[in-house]
């Protein structure tokens, strides 16, 4: 046993074996596909409550990481609860015939909407048909003509009655192609012009006294006869609608006792009936004008008699339960709804029948789902949907109206609405709203937060391997056998970082399920072994690995120089973390430091180059903070000392670096060289305890990957911080290597403990004295911080005699 193996994690911590005999079964073929949901209570139970309460404001937010399984789940429930919720009644737009700028909504039950909207299309083609007949029967033409001549009897009679005034006036009519002529008589002849020449003054004056008498009779005349003709046609009138009614009655009846429920359909049924008697001769055949006029004759003998369709929005078949939809690209109009315009003889214009629902509207009486990066990528969607849900109604309106430009168009009514809204989005999203949107706590009560990992147990296992077994025949997969779910399950470990935890990202797993039976159809298996399972995971690995293998390869060949072996004083290696999307990768960067007499303390280059993030230099300025702790005892604390990660040119971010910069100053000042065969990462605080860091896995198998290309030693490893054991889930090409002595992996608590590791020399425990033992790491840093108080000590005091001497002289 070496000196250092007290500090090796056993083999059985590097990677968590997973033993396919105890799964409980050969493949998955005998496993019940799953039908509920793996590890995420607390959103199933946020869930269960968001879509059950229904007071206002109670809507939910779906919070959580992208492939954990959110929006299956979220349409899962949906429809689980919308088949056995009642179903909403049938939205309808018909016309205002007070004003056809503001069309009315009509509410019909579920499966009802578009029978009245065929009732009235049948209605409207029957009268189209039945009323041109009755004006052209014989019995209207009689009645007609009866009115006729009695007026004409009537006109005779008054005639006849006026021109016995005009003869007792010595006048008589005369009739000219403009009318009638009043001629002067005498002796019972009419007067030639000749005669009324001859005519004295005062005879001339006397007939023209007699004419003007006259013509207020003759004015008299023409009222009473314009009188008999307004008579006439309003005889014509009364009689044309009591035809109409007629026809009307019967029918208008049938649909009077059908929609007796529905006051608002007997309403417009009412203007219907009042319309159609009023414009009756909009049915009977016009001639077709030269130029069609949009909205009055567009085509055919008839006016145009779009005001009487039905415009169905919305409509469901009774028993269908609530709607759920899902709007894809939540924009304005898709969903409030819009009005479309057509085009004719380059004239746009619009009515009620080009009003389009949107999908709160669809959605109204059930469920709609949106995703909160769709919808506040859209302008005016979330001013929208927030007016909707607080106002409980839709208005239907021009995007312009939102610019302040007023529009001249339709104002229809606006469709009460009552929708449960599921917005689906990162947990960024709902903390921003929380912080900046007032008005997003009242309208979104409810927050569903989705987990990344669950605890491992037995029955989370057969879980995954019923989730399998459920993709597998959902998608038409070969089965899985049960060493081949071992490794998913192992990969699952893997993705949660933990030996306890697995992850709940099944985007990522159903991909890798999806890619072994990819593999296992290619080699022909019946089956998806382990070995398929990891082929796809290597693979899928390959095709993104391509900067890694540039980096290992500089490292190889010296571009990126790195020191596998040998020792250097000052210099370790560290580890870091690159992401590139869903790859991430850990490659070996060499940290160098320089002590040297002065009182500027730890200068990191990095932070003085400004290619540092806050982290980093927090954990920069801890290490000074633990160094005073340390060594400042009776004497100042005098030290300079630079920091930098070398051959590195972009930003360094995070403090997992800080026990190898700590080392590298140690070394530095005790003048003890460093093992370069190790790597070291973690954080360290101002006590020295080593604390955990993310991407541990990948770190190590970076520094492997750089060891191993230029050949594996036996006295490589890497040394992590003892808390990141339980996040060890190792490739097995690593753990071999391990087991086999070609490399090791090394848990620390403590910098003490690394130091040992590093340096081969203890580090030493402080005496009660102040003093550390001798032969010790930190005693040799303690005489050499001692020596640099000294010296600037002395340089300062020397400094102060040479500035007195000069104020002598």
């Amino acid at each position: 046993m070496g000196p250092y193996d007290k500090f090796k994690i056993p083999i059985s911590m590097l990677a968590p074996a997973i033993e396919a005999d105890r799964l409980g079964f050969t493949d998955t073929r005998q496993v019940a596909p799953l039908d509920e949901t793996i590890g995420q209570e607390r959103a199933v139970e946020a869930l269960e409550f968001g879509l059950r309460m229904e007071s206002a404001g109670f809507n939910i937010y779906v919070s959580g990481p992208v492939g954990t399984g959110k929006g299956t789940l979220v349409r899962q429930m949906v429809r689980r609860l919308a088949r056995d919720g009642p179903t909403p009644p049938d939205w309808c737009y018909v016309n205002n015939f007070q004003d056809q700028a503001r069309p009315y909504c009509l509410s019909f039950p579920a499966g009802q909407g578009r029978g009245f909207k065929q009732t009235m299309a049948v209605l409207i083609q029957g009268l189209r048909r039945d009323i041109p007949k009755i004006f052209e029967s014989a019995k209207y033409l009689e009645a007609k003509a009866k009115i006729e001549e009695d007026t004409e009897a009537k006109k005779k009679a008054l005639f006849k009655e006026l021109a016995e005034v005009g003869l007792a006036h010595e006048f008589a009519f005369e009739e000219t192609p403009i009318g009638f002529n009043l001629v002067a008589m005498k002796a019972g002849r009419p007067m030639t012009d000749e005669a009324l020449a001859e005519l004295s003054d005062e005879g001339k004056e006397e007939i023209l006294k007699r004419k003007k008498a006259l013509e207020s009779e003759i004015l008299d005349f023409r009222v009473r006869l314009h009188a008999l003709d307004h008579e006439a046609e309003q005889r014509i009138r009364d009689m044309d609608r009591q035809w109409i009614e007629n026809i009307l009655e019967g029918r208008f009846e049938m649909l009077r006792r059908t929609y007796q429920d529905l006051p608002d359909a007997l309403s417009y049924l009412k203007q219907v009936y009042e319309d159609i008697v009023t414009t009756y001769k909009d049915f009977l055949p016009h001639e077709r004008p030269i130029l069609p006029i949009p909205g009055l004759m567009p085509s055919g003998r008839h006016p145009d008699l779009t005001r009487y369709q039905v415009n169905l929005i919305v409509e469901h078949k009774e028993g269908d339960g609530a709607p759920v939809v899902e709007e894809t690209h939540p924009t304005y109009a898709n969903l409030i709804g819009k009005i479309e315009r057509k085009a004719q003889l380059g004239v746009m214009f619009t009515d009620f029948t080009e009003i389009k629902a949107g999908a709160l509207i669809l959605a109204s009486g059930g469920y709609l789902i949106l995703s909160a990066m769709d919808l506040l990528r859209q302008p005016f969607a979330w001013e929208a949907l927030k007016r909707v849900v607080k106002t409980r109604e839709v208005k239907i309106e021009d995007t312009a109206e939102f610019f302040g430009f007023s529009t001249i168009g339709l104002k229809p009514q606006p469709v009460p609405v009552n929708v449960k809204v599921i917005m689906v989005g990162p947990p960024i999203i709902y903390h921003l709203l929380q912080a900046y949107e007032e008005d997003f706590q009242k309208i979104f009560k409810v927050k569903a937060d989705f987990d990344v990992e669950v605890n491992r147990d037995e029955n989370q296992d057969r879980l995954f391997a019923r989730f399998v077994a459920r993709l597998c025949k959902e998608e038409g997969l070969p089965h899985f056998g049960a060493d081949a779910v071992a490794e998913l399950i192992r990969y699952g470990m893997r993705l949660a970082e933990r030996h306890d935890r697995l992850s709940l990202r099944f985007s990522l797993l159903s991909d890798v399920i999806r890619e072994a039976g990819f593999w296992t159809r290619r080699e022909e298996h019946a089956l998806v072994s382990r070995a398929d399972v990891e082929t796809a995971i290597a693979k899928k690995q390959h095709r993104s690995n391509l900067p890694e293998e540039w980096i290992q390869d500089e490292i190889k060949e010296g571009t990126l120089i790195v020191a596998l072996e040998g020792e250097v004083v000052g210099q370790v290696n560290g580890l870091s973390v690159h992401l590139l999307g869903d790859y991430a990768f850990g490659r070996p960067c060499r940290i160098t430091a320089r002590t040297f007499v002065g009182t500027k303390g730890v200068i990191d280059i990095q932070r003085e180059a400004e290619m540092s993030g806050h982290v980093h230099s927090k954990g920069v300025m801890t290490l000074a903070g633990y160094l005073a702790g340390k060594f400042a005892g009776m004497h100042p604390f005098a030290l300079s000392a630079t920091l930098t990660f070398e051959q590195t040119y972009s930003e360094i971010e995070g403090d997992s670096a800080a026990v190898a910069e700590m080392s590298a100053i140690l070394s530095s000042l005790a003048e003890v060289p460093i093992r370069q065969s190790l790597a070291v990462t973690g954080s360290v605080n101002q006590l020295g305890e080593i604390q955990p860091i993310g991407g541990v896995n990948e770190k190590i198998e970076g520094f492997f990957e750089s060891c191993k290309k230029r050949g594996l030693t036996g006295s490589q490893g890497v040394i992590i911080p003892a808390r990141n054991t339980k996040h060890l889930v190792l490739r097995r090409e690593v753990v071999e290597a391990v087991e086999s002595g070609k490399f090791a992996v090394y848990a620390v608590n403590t910098v003490e403990e690394a130091l040992e590791l590093l340096t081969g020399m203890p580090a030493g425990e402080r005496r009660p004295d102040g003093a550390y033992p001798d032969g010790t790491l930190y005693d040799r840093v303690g005489r050499r911080l001692e020596e640099m108080a000294q010296i600037v000590s002395s340089w300062g005091k020397n400094k102060e005699k040479e500035e007195g001497t000069s104020r002598e002289i």
